[in-house]
């Protein structure tokens, strides 16, 4: 009787030690870590096309975070300072400046109304080092949903993201230029989709 006794409590402290164990186990795959977005390490350039040519230039990534639950990334948001609109391509002081002060304007982006541009992730697909990105990018105050790949790399302290994003700007209607509103803006035509080259550095 003292022989079966003692086998059904070894039994049952082995169960326990089991449900114990994988809840621990549980606990510690589900946890989100939160990393902080180095603005100095990150980078936004842009590149727009129009019939009689192209510009670049880059903007400010001015801050956000990335939550990772393990090596996945599962959330987070970043912001881009708008006010820092920079075009790399023009030489030219004068011509330099009036086409960023255009940008700027209410005919592209109203940069004073709307200083920040949102992006806020809704849903990560994928994993390892190639993941698809959904979620809500907010341009000029209207929001809309945006799906883009990316490329991660993670050592444990520090992950890093990069991607090439297509944004139709007529999507947050903005008009200047664009044959979706002005069918008639013959060779003075900007087109709609311009690229966004991200590098999105965070850690611990």
């Amino acid at each position: 009787m003292k022989t079966i006794k003692m086998i059904a409590s070894v039994l049952v402290a082995g169960l326990l030690a089991v449900n114990t164990a994988t809840a621990t186990d549980k606990n510690g795959t589900t946890k989100a870590t939160a990393y902080k977005v180095d603005a100095a390490k990150s980078a936004v350039k842009w590149h727009a096309k129009k019939v009689t040519g192209e510009h670049f230039g880059t903007v400010v990534l001015s801050n956000g975070t990335l939550t990772l639950d393990g090596a996945k990334i599962t959330g987070g948001s970043f912001e881009i300072d708008m006010t820092t609109i920079v075009c790399t391509d023009i030489t030219d002081a004068n011509f330099n400046a009036k086409l960023v002060n255009h940008l700027k304007s209410d005919d592209f982006f109203s940069v004073e109304k709307n200083p920040k541009a949102k992006f806020v992730i809704k849903k990560v697909e994928g994993s390892g080092a190639n993941i698809n990105i959904t979620g809500d990018m907010t341009i000029k105050g209207n929001t809309q949903s945006l799906s883009f790949p990316a490329t991660v790399k993670n050592d444990g302290k520090s992950v890093t993201a990069t991607t090439k994003i297509v944004l139709d700007r007529s999507k947050w209607d903005i008009r200047y230029g664009s044959k979706s509103f002005s069918p008639n803006v013959g060779d003075k035509m900007i087109y709609d989709d311009f690229e966004i080259d991200l590098t999105l550095a965070a850690a611990k």
